[in-house]
Parts: structure tokens; sequence; C-alpha cells
């Protein structure tokens, strides 16, 4: 029975310094859903003997079949804590606390739901298992967690593998954590913003570290141990935590500490926590019931006689969380070291929302008002149990969202103070409702602070969104995902009959999940996905949810992006049809790290003019001038590449700036070489010849023109396909690596390093892989190396497909024939003389 009911939630969420959101993510497999368990038993949602097996938060049946996390869960909680673990600061009293808690995925090809997770949390708990260590997908996860400002604390998992499996001593051990913690450390001061958020190093004796076993639901911090320790030695608790990690050494002949070491001094930690731990689990996995009971007793660890019975695993469990129960010590680091709403949104609203910061909308977002106008992002969709419907999820920033409330709902594509963009819509809010795992709790208001899920939004917004009251109210910005839709599959129905079904299956499938794009291309319905299993879950969603037909597919194939290599060797000219404007122009290529920072959000297109300038001037070598005069980017004005008005004094120019900007976008969605989009480009407008009679310069004149122009200037610029590519992490034991070479020698595979894991006989190498080469790949390594080598495939960067597309025999070549032939093209790329004209 859960422990709380809608009107203590309710009560509880004004109190803001209380409330706590919080994403859980981890690589896969590492133990976050099993660890979840223990908080939702702690609150009562499920039995307290069910935490650790039943995996409340895989509500999906395909979830708990697999046993991996494939949809980010959300759910709130409620529990009574001690007032004394609030941080200064917090309302005097408070002696409760909601945690707004949401289970993300682990396996890369789910990203998108971690980077959603991640926009509605202020807090992360990183959960590491201590076996595997710091793995690519924990790096990756923790760096998505950084961009977005959103504190991390620690989690340790499967300590007792260490213990019963590896059976390391108490100093290797040590040793072990610390590594994991360090590598935990390098990722934070990485990708982190200590000016903006405050020191974030990850250490034992601060307390944001927690060590402990999910399964087998215990777990601890070093507060737990100084609590016990601190009257023993007349310490305080924050004196002695410090001593019981790092180089504190303590003799227990002398009583006496030191730093140093030596002759009878034993690390404090080794001493004083691993110790009694090796102890307790050694004595419940050998001893006899008694030896086990007389411990038990020692410690007051209190056992009924239907739990004195138990023996074996069973056993184990009970008496480790009764001793060092897990729950306990997370709520109390989340508690303590993770920030309220009403912290984290002074130094996150900035990043979040993209209208001046001294607006009502982004005051009231600062200070967490809850009287402020009203500003909501929903980061997903969720099914509902009404097929074809979704809950609008989100995150209430500042105002209160209620039942019946008349809001402005902006779509990402609404430009501020356009009252008739065809992305706003102002409607009511038939109903809100509190996420709770697989079900809801309805609520007649939610304030600001807090996480909470709309009825009847999905017919105005696809995946994301901004709901406000705020007339004046810009978007919160764009989530940008660290993974890209890269491999794609066409899908028709099996039924030609059933047509209508599966086109009302793909818009469902497209609001479903914040990655996958569903678009129409020749005829074609195709659905592009992050890799081969996001697309199979897609896939078969789309069969058996969202369309509820047989549908049959085509072998999965890459998106390409096409650039260029070199400035143009000449400027373009191209006139327009009535020959009375003419536009000159030239292309040339964009650095990568450039275009990263573009699609980082670094440099983007609602950026302050000035500032962009200068950002770009001192990283970049921009003339200041010309950098303020970037009309725009694209494709969907915010890709990574880019318009620049590089012409001097040209009458009438700034009166076509729209049309140009439009053909701009529609040449930059659809290049010259195979209608992919284009990456990495930079055109100029060199000069132009604009007729004074604008009913001669209209958009069926210079559309065309401008189009014409961007292809003649790709065309004269060296251009090349470019591939995506993921970075691979395999690990396997020594001898088997000459197959692993030799798979990623014949898949077109680049090692980039390879290191020994210390203290086992794996080794981790990293490769980079094309991803058109990643089809069937890890069936082909399991073969090779007998299934003892584990690969983990994450998209890292585009790449120049060898070989020039203009040569038919070359590579690149034979892959554009290929994409233009399947797109229904002509095989031949079009000439240059297509496009140039003379004058």
């Amino acid at each position: 029975m859960v422990n709380f009911t809608v009107d203590q939630l309710r009560s509880a969420m004004d109190h803001r310094t209380g409330v706590r959101n919080l994403a859980v993510i981890a690589h896969v497999d590492h133990g976050k859903t099993t660890l979840t368990d223990s908080l939702l038993a702690k609150a009562g949602v499920i039995n307290t003997d069910q935490a650790g097996d039943k995996c409340a938060m895989d509500t999906r049946k395909d979830e708990q079949l697999k046993g991996i996390t494939i949809k980010s869960t959300a759910i709130s909680l409620l529990y009574e804590v001690d007032p004394k673990l609030f941080p200064a600061g917090s309302e005097t009293g408070l002696k409760e606390c909601i945690v707004n808690l949401i289970d993300s995925p682990g396996h890369v090809d789910f990203s998108s739901e971690v980077t959603a997770a991640l926009r509605v949390a202020d807090g992360a708990l990183v959960v590491v298992d201590s076996v595997s260590g710091v793995c690519v997908q924990t790096e990756t996860v923790l760096r998505q967690a950084l961009a977005e400002r959103v504190r991390p604390v620690l989690m340790l998992n499967k300590l007792d593998r260490c213990v019963m499996e590896v059976q390391l001593d108490h100093e290797e051990l040590y040793r072990s954590l610390c590594r994991t913690i360090q590598s935990v450390n390098n990722a934070v001061d990485m990708y982190g913003q200590p000016d903006v958020m405050g020191k974030l190093t990850l250490d034992p004796s601060l307390g944001n570290v927690a060590f402990g076993c999910g399964l087998h639901r215990w777990g601890f911090t070093l507060v737990n141990f100084a609590r016990l320790y601190a009257a023993k030695f007349g310490l305080s608790e924050e004196k002695l935590m410090r001593r019981l990690w790092g180089e504190h050494y303590y003799n227990p002949g002398t009583r006496t500490w030191n730093r140093i070491g030596g002759d009878g001094y034993v690390r404090g930690f080794n001493k004083f926590i691993l110790e009694p731990l090796y102890t307790m689990l050694n004595t419940l996995k050998t001893k006899e019931k008694e030896e086990v009971f007389k411990l038990t007793d020692k410690l007051n660890i209190h056992l009924s006689g239907e739990e004195r019975a138990e023996s074996g695993k069973p056993l184990m469990r009970k008496v480790m969380q009764k001793w060092l129960p897990v729950a306990d010590a997370l709520l109390e680091m989340f508690v303590a070291h993770l920030p309220s709403p009403l912290t984290a949104q002074k130094y996150r609203t900035d990043l979040l929302y993209e209208g001046p910061m001294d607006d009502d909308a982004a005051v009231a977002m600062k200070h967490c008002n809850p009287n402020g106008p009203l500003m909501l992002y929903v980061s997903k969709m969720v099914p509902t149990s009404d097929k074809g419907r979704f809950y609008a999820f989100g995150r209430v920033f500042s105002g209160t969202v209620t039942t019946g409330q008349k809001v402005r709902i902006m779509g990402p594509k609404y430009e501020p103070g356009n009252n008739k963009s065809a992305d706003l819509f102002i409607k009511t809010i038939p109903k809100t409702v509190v996420m709770m795992g697989a079900g809801t709790m309805a609520i007649d208001e939610v304030p600001c602070g807090n996480t909470v899920g709309l009825v009847g939004l999905d017919k105005y917004l696809i995946k994301s969104g901004t709901v406000s009251t705020y007339q004046h109210a810009h978007n919160m910005a764009v989530m940008r995902f660290s993974v890209s839709p890269v491999v794609r599959v066409a899908v028709d129905p099996v039924n030609a009959a059933e047509l209508p079904k599966l086109l009302e299956g793909l818009q469902r499938l497209t609001k479903s999940d914040p990655m996958v794009q569903c678009i129409t291309e020749n005829g074609q319905h195709i659905v592009a996905g992050a890799g081969e299993m996001h697309l199979d879950i897609c896939l078969k969603d789309l069969e058996n949810d969202h369309a509820c037909i047989p549908i049959k597919r085509s072998e999965p194939v890459v998106t390409y992006k096409e650039g260029v290599t070199q400035r143009s060797d000449r400027v373009c000219l191209a006139k327009s049809f009535n020959k009375l404007c003419r536009l000159m122009m030239t292309a040339e290529p964009l650095e990568e790290t450039l275009c990263e920072d573009i699609d980082e959000g670094k440099v983007k297109a609602t950026q302050d003019v000035r500032e962009r300038a200068q950002y770009l001037a001192a990283n970049y070598g921009f003339d200041n001038q010309e950098a303020r005069k970037i009309w725009c980017f694209g494709p969907n004005n915010n890709g990574p590449n880019m318009l620049v008005d590089a012409s001097k004094s040209v009458q009438y120019l700034q009166d076509i700036r729209d049309i140009v900007r439009a053909g701009f976008q529609w040449s930059t969605e659809e290049g010259v070489l195979c209608e992919e989009n284009m990456r990495g480009v930079q055109f100029n407008i060199q000069d132009a010849h604009i007729h004074s009679d604008p009913a001669h310069r209209r958009g069926a004149q210079i559309l065309p023109a401008t189009r014409r122009c961007l292809m003649a200037s790709v065309l004269t610029a060296a251009p090349r396909l470019m591939e995506p590519v993921y970075k691979v992490e395999i690990k396997a034991p020594k001898y088997v690596l000459g197959g692993v070479v030799s798979v990623l020698t014949k898949r077109r595979g680049q090692i980039v390093d390879q290191e020994e894991d210390v203290g086992t006989p794996m080794v981790t190498l990293k490769a980079f892989l094309p991803v058109n080469e990643s089809f069937g790949f890890t069936e082909m390594l399991r073969g090779e190396t007998g299934g003892q080598a584990f690969p983990q495939l994450v998209f890292d960067h585009w790449q120049v497909l060898p070989g020039d597309p203009l040569d038919n025999t070359s590579k690149a070549g034979t892959v554009v024939r290929a994409i233009r032939q399947r797109k229904g093209l002509n095989p031949l790329i079009p000439a240059l003389d297509n496009f140039l004209d003379r004058l």
C-alpha cells in the first residue's frame, strides 16, 4: 500500500526546498532499475520483499522479457525525513521530501530517453558497476547530465561481487573503488561547469558517494558509519568521515591516526568499513546460523521469528537490508547533496530559456515563483491506456498548472511575438496528473518545481514543447541529443488497403519516441532510428501498438550527409528566370569542432549577434563584421551549415533576405549529390544585383536562382559524402584479441586505444567503426571470439567517405548512385552547367 495520499503529495509540493527532481543514469546492466526498487519499497509503492527482483519501473512487456530499460519512466514519491538532513537555507521545520524519480535506459540506442529525463531533472544518480567500472555509456550520460547543468551523485553498485566473485582483499577493493571514482571525476572535471553550479567533485568523505548492492537491497555512505563511530572516537561526524577515506591510517594498539601508515597502522576505510562488511558477508555465506545471530545481536539487528527461519540468500538479504538499508542511504544523499528546484533554477534558467533574462517568464523561472506566469516544458509523450493517446510529461518551471487552465501551447517552431504562428495553439488543459510509473494519479494543480502529466496536449504537440500563460513568452531550448537517427528502413503494409492505418501508426510512433523520425520520401515511408536495436523496438511498437497491422520492412540503410572539402574554385553566378536579378556565392568547409558547437547549441540562431560574433572570432578566426552578418543556420534553422552575407553595399539585398534564407534551408535539407542533408558548409553571398521593382524580385524568381547558386557553389568546392561513425568499446580476454582485430579490419574499423583492465585478464579496446559496417557486427564478433567479446557502440562523429562522389567508380560514387536509385532520382549527379549561369 502506498504510504501517502494525493492530498499529502499536493501539500508537500508547495515546499519547494523539499522537492528533489532526479534521473537515474548509467551504462546498460549496471543496476539502475533494480536499485530504484528499494526506493519504491520505502515509499510503499511495492512490497519490500519484491524489491530488487520486481524491476517495477520496467513497465513494458518487452522490458521485462529483455531485462533492459527501453523507455524512461517517472514516478513521484513522498518520504518523511529528519529535518536536520536538509541543507542550510531550506525551510525551517521541513519534515517531508518529494522525490520525482525518473528511471532512464542504459543502452546507447535509447540515449534520447536519457536526454528527455535530464531536461526535467536537477540531479542525477550515476550508477556504476564496481566490477566493470566506468564504461563508454557512463561517460556519455554523465556528459549529457552536465551539459544540462544537472548535479550528479554517485552509487557504486554490485559491491558484493567484488567480495564474493572477484574476491579482492581490503586494499585491492579500496584501490579499485578509488580508480572508479577518479574516472567519474575526470569526466565531471572535463564537462562540468563549477563556476556556474558550484563544486561538483564526487568524494566519499563529502557524503555524495554511496556503496552497496541494489539486488540485495543494502548500501551505505560514509555518513552511516561515521554516526556509529563518532561517539567511540569523540570526534564530529564530518571529521571522522574525512578519516574514513583516503590516506588516513589507524593503529588499534595505540589508538592513534596518521597520514603515512607504517607498522600496525591500517587504512581507516579498510579497518572501519570493509572489515565489518567482509566479516558480515563471509559469516552469512559460510558460517552456521548461530554465528550469524550472534553477530546480528551484537549489531542490534532485530530479526523476527519468520526471518530467523530463512537461510542462504534470503537470510543474507534480510540481515544486510536491516543493517544497511540502501533506500535510507540514497534518500539521505539526495536530500543533502542534490539541489532543490529553488536552488537549481537559478543557474539553469539561462541555459533553458531562449528569451531575454529580464522578462517576467525568466525572472519567475529563476526564483521558481509559483505565483508568476506559467512556464512548463514538455520533454516527452507517454502512451496512455487509450490507444493512440498520450500524456504530455514535463516539468513546471514557474507558476502553477491547473485543470481547465487556458494556456499557450508553443511547439519548437513557434516564433516569439507571432500570434499567427502555425506552431502556436491557445487551448485549455483538460486534466493534470502525477505520473506513478505504469499508472497515474489525478491532481487538480501542480506548482512549479514539480513534474506533471497533461492530458489532451498530444493533439497539438508532436514530441516536445513549451506551455505558458505569458503572452510574450519565448520557447524553452530544444533538447540536444547525443545520438542521431542514422539507421533507417522503409516500411509498407502487407495488405495495401491498410495504408491509412500505417500512416496513422507512423504519426503515433513519432509522438511516442523523442528520437525516432518518420518521413515520406518519394512515396516510401521511412522510419529512422539511432541503431539496430532502437529501430527494432520502434518497428515492433508500430506493428503491435500504433498501427496494429502486419508490416513489411526493407533492409536497414544508413543516413549520409553531404559536405565540401575546399573553398569554391570560382564565384558562382545564378540568374532569375526573368534575367533581372543575379546572385553570386561561394562555399567553403566549416571546422568539425564548429559543427559540433552548433549541434550542442553553443552557437545558435537565437543567440545575441554580438556575443556569437565574439565567440566565433575568438575560437574560429572569423572576421568580426562577417560573423555579425550570419543570416541563418540550416537545415531547420539549427543545423551545422551557415549562410553569411559577405557582400558590400548591395541595394535591395535585405528585401529578398527571407526568400534567400528559404532557398538555403531547402538546399541544406536536400543537397545536390543525392538529396541528403548537408553538414559543415558555409555559404558566402559575395555579390548580387537586385531589380528595384518588387514585382521582379518575388519568390518565384529568387528562390530557384538561390538554390541553383548554392548547388553550383557546392559542386565547385570538391563535394564529398560524409558517413556516420560509431565509437566501439570492446571488452575481451587477451587471448581472443586476434579475432577482435580481424573483425574490425574486415569492416573498415580503426583501433584508437587499447588498455588492460587492472586486476583482470580482460582488455578494453576502443575503435571507430562506420555505421554502414555495423549491421551484424555483434554476431560476427561473437562468432570469432566464442562469445567472449562484448561490444558497445555509440554514435561518435561524421567522417568523409573515401573517394570522389563525382567519380562513378569510387566507393563514394557507388554509394551516391545507390542512394539516388533508391530515391527514384536519375542515377547521374546533375552536371555543373545545369546550375551555373554566365554573365
